[in-house]
């Protein structure tokens, strides 16, 4: 796994490295304006912070943290996340690797849901969360600490419903009242492990979710974290197959998302029977693996059976034949086969849409400057032979030429100002306003109807105005396409300018993941979820979620808009710098010829040389796009020597990772 992951970081380096060059090349020849110069940064910061999000989803007792101490942790020497018999996960709990935070636990206290605030804007808020560290060099105390993750707190009934966890044991999805009428709820709402394991040392994030219970009661957990991953691994007990608890979360979370799946049938140690023989047993995990295949809707190559709690075991005593034994291997394999591949596409493609819209626009500026070389230099060859009064002419007309330069100033001012005026405008139609407004409007309208069985088509009215705002927002991004399109080709015609306008912004992708997100949210207003419906608590947590991720979708799209508008507009200012350069330059090489006899002939070879220079300066972009382009499009190399063992162990206990070659 580690050499996989190796080969796609060093993949993604050599991408960085290639971009940086032709970055560096552009700025050294100003070949980019402002807007070209954000573009490159943009990928390159991409290319740096990209991760891999694989999310762990079971029902309690699955031994879905087994799986992932079998995965992550066996170099630890011992059994590091919380793995018992029944519920141990009690908060989803993410783990990844930040260099610039210490190796610690963060915890986000349960009492925070009181507030309403969502995770996304508490993550920014150090205050809100308890941090403890994380002592790497003991796995016992390191076990201890990480132990938190399955801390709990009794609390009434009342308290509960204000936390919107309502304790009233209604459904599966809750926690049950005790009886003595309290509640056992999770002590924290979020984990976070900044751990330097090797795999997520090279970007990969593990998102472990508790089971039904914290699932069915945490919106944000469907509607943020989930779809957020890039696949799920959905474990299940193979001696109980699917279960209606299983099933039920799969089909209410899981079932019709977007992304990588892959179902683990664990446990297949559970099946052996002394009774039975070798291809007795084998014929059992099969029939298992086939009827979870055929319950979730999944292909068969998606649904692994192995016994994470051997694997374990095998990977601390180094024992291979153990470890194949667990049939773990092939998970890993699987998961290795179908993620890294479509990283490498998201990250490629990326990268060379970036990479051609650079070098699109530094070939604009080589064409710009090689076009004004041939016509100064025809100028110039026009000029040998000629008398003082000649060239007195041409300064003339240069001079003219300046003079009405700088009478295309104050249109520019005025297509500047048209510009802004106009941008927001259609900035307005999608602002943080009139979503919040609209959100409430929603929520108002819901709680007016009865037992808020309102609230499912107050959220579709919802769905269909925003959906209007984002198409009114094209709508007039079209608009003033056109309108600064003919404003440019006036200004190209009078006074020499080569303006072209940037295309429109692309809204359709906000509009795909306004659609997700009405499909996601809508699972939380159907008949079977009145009872959720009918909690004020409940429903103001909601909106407030719900207006969240709107926001988000909504300032993206006012980014691009603003990021469209910027780029016209400093390409205005970009050529008007480029002009007088171009006029200056002129200016320079006719002074020299009036006082010198030999200037003519100098400015000339001067012309000629810059115009050498910008053809090698284009043939060399061409080829390092060329390069880069192609670099990005073919997949890492898998390294050719035989995979070592992802584990070594080391005196002490511990464990360290096999390093392959880089």
């Amino acid at each position: 796994m580690l050499d996989r992951l190796d080969s796609l970081a060093a993949w993604r380096r050599a991408l960085d490295r290639g971009l940086e060059r032709l970055l560096e090349q552009c700025a050294v020849h100003g070949l980019l304006d402002a807007a070209g110069q954000a573009l490159g940064q943009a990928v390159r910061q991409r290319l740096a912070s990209d991760r891999l999000v694989l999310a762990f989803v079971a029902e309690f007792s699955r031994g879905k943290s087994e799986l992932i101490n079998a995965l992550f942790f066996a170099d630890s020497g011992r059994r590091v996340l919380p793995a018992a018999p029944g519920r141990t996960t009690m908060c989803p709990v993410e783990l990844g690797w930040d260099p610039a935070q210490p190796p610690q636990l963060s915890l986000l206290p349960i009492a925070t849901r009181r507030s309403g605030r969502t995770l996304a804007s508490l993550r920014d808020q150090p205050d809100a969360w308890q941090r403890l560290p994380l002592p790497l060099d003991d796995a016992d105390a390191l076990a201890a600490v990480l132990q938190q993750v399955a801390s709990t707190q009794r609390v009434t009934a009342d308290e509960a419903r204000a936390l919107g966890l309502c304790g009233d044991g209604r459904t599966e999805a809750e926690p049950p009242n005790g009886s003595d009428g309290f509640v056992e709820l999770p002590a924290w709402r979020h984990a976070l492990v900044n751990f330097p394991h090797p795999l997520l040392q090279r970007g990969l994030v593990v998102v472990d979710t508790p089971g039904l219970n914290a699932i069915g009661a945490e919106p944000e957990l469907t509607l943020a974290l989930l779809p957020a991953a890039h696949a799920t691994v959905f474990v299940l007990a193979a001696d109980a197959g699917v279960t209606r608890s299983d099933l039920a979360v799969w089909q209410e979370h899981l079932g019709d998302r977007g992304l990588e799946r892959f179902v683990v049938l664990n446990k297949i140690d559970t099946l052996e029977d002394p009774l039975l023989d070798a291809a007795q047993i084998e014929a059992q995990v099969r029939s298992q693996c086939e009827r979870a295949a055929q319950t979730l809707g999944v292909g068969s190559d998606r649904v692994f059976a192995l016994s994470a709690r051997r694997a374990l075991a095998a990977r601390v005593a180094g024992d291979a034949a153990a470890l194949a034994a667990s049939r773990l291997p092939a998970l890993e394999d699987a998961l290795l086969a179908r993620l890294l591949p479509q990283r490498r596409q998201v990250i490629g493609r990326i990268v060379e849409d970036g990479v051609l819209a650079l070098h699109q626009a530094a070939q604009r500026r080589v064409a710009e400057r090689l076009q004004h070389n041939a016509g100064q230099g025809a100028e110039l060859r026009g000029l040998r032979g000629k008398s003082g009064h000649r060239l007195q002419l041409v300064a003339a007309r240069l001079a003219a030429e300046v003079a009405a330069f700088e009478q295309s100033g104050p249109r520019l001012v005025a297509l500047r100002s048209v510009l802004a005026r106009q941008t927001q405008a259609v900035l307005d139609a999608v602002s943080g306003d009139r979503v919040r407004q609209a959100v409430r409007r929603m929520h108002r309208q819901g709680e007016a109807s009865f037992l808020r069985l309102g609230s499912a088509r107050a959220f579709q009215a919802l769905g269909a105005e925003l959906q209007a705002l984002l198409a009114d927002a094209e709508r007039g991004c079209g608009e003033l396409a056109q309108l600064l399109q003919a404003s440019q080709q006036s200004l190209n015609a009078e006074f020499g300018f080569q303006l072209a306008p940037p295309p429109p912004p692309e809204l359709e992708p906000f509009r795909r993941e306004l659609g997700q997100i009405e499909a996601g949210f809508g699972r939380y207003l159907g008949l079977s979820q009145v009872w959720r419906l009918s909690s004020q608590a409940f429903s103001e947590r909601f909106s407030r979620l719900l207006l969240s991720r709107l926001r988000s979708v909504f300032e993206g799209a006012a980014g691009e808009i603003e990021r469209w508008a910027h780029a016209a507009g400093t390409q205005i200012d970009d050529q008007v710098r480029e002009r007088r350069r171009q006029l200056a330059q002129q200016r320079a090489a006719h002074a020299r010829i009036r006082d010198a006899k030999d200037g003519l002939e100098r400015s000339i070879d001067d012309l000629d040389t810059s115009a050498l220079q910008l053809r090698r300066l284009a043939d060399s972009l061409a080829a390092d796009v060329e390069g880069l382009c192609q670099l990005a499009s073919r997949p890492p190399a898998a390294d050719a020597a035989p995979r070592p063992p992802l584990l070594q162990l080391v005196p002490g206990g511990m464990a360290s990772p096999a390093r392959g070659p880089a």
